[in-house]
């Protein structure tokens, strides 16, 4: 997994683009769905036959190509740089989350890494929240994010934690295996 790094966006353009490209991708799954179907139905089928199985071979196909076109082509254009940054931010709140209990027993033992680990983590929450507009699930966490922010100032580390190193993860994994 290659860095991440959060940038600021504006919560009702991400949402818009975001929108548009989903309408993009789901156009483009109904068209050669819907094409494919009735393609092989037309060269294949038997007029008055069940082609109950071409009909879904069809779409299992144009299931395979929309997703071959989303990420061979359609990930690299601007339109999509919204959704693929949303993407990529919750992969990488996903990677964090399925190593906490390490992140975690790292920041017990205030070890610097762990905690810029898990104010990344935080910061990156704060974001997909504002950005999915969906400030109701952070509230529960206020406390805990402003608890560690003010134990990273106490210890001198920079509260700033904009990037996430994969090379991270695995020095907590390797510190919390060695306690």
């Amino acid at each position: 997994m290659p860095a991440f790094e959060i940038k600021p966006l504006n919560p009702e353009t991400y949402r818009q683009q975001t929108r548009r490209s989903t309408l993009a991708v789901v156009a483009t799954f109904v068209l050669l769905a819907m094409g494919l179907s009735a393609a092989a139905v037309a060269i294949f089928g038997e007029p008055g036959g069940d082609n109950l199985r071409l009909n879904i071979a069809g779409v299992v196909i144009g299931l395979g190509l929309t997703v071959l076109l989303v990420r061979l082509v359609y990930w690299q254009q601007p339109w999509m740089a919204s959704a693929v940054y949303g993407w990529r931010l919750k992969r990488s709140l996903m990677s964090l989350t399925n190593v906490m209990h390490h992140v975690k027993a790292g920041v017990a033992l205030e070890d610097p890494t762990a905690m810029k680990l898990l104010r990344f983590y935080h910061l990156g929450l704060t974001q997909m929240h504002q950005l999915d507009a969906n400030s109701g699930s952070l509230l529960e966490m206020r406390a805990e994010i402003e608890q560690h922010r003010c134990a990273m100032e106490a210890l001198g580390l920079d509260v700033d934690q904009q990037r996430l190193e994969p090379t991270w993860i695995e020095t907590v994994k390797k510190i919390d295996a060695a306690k």
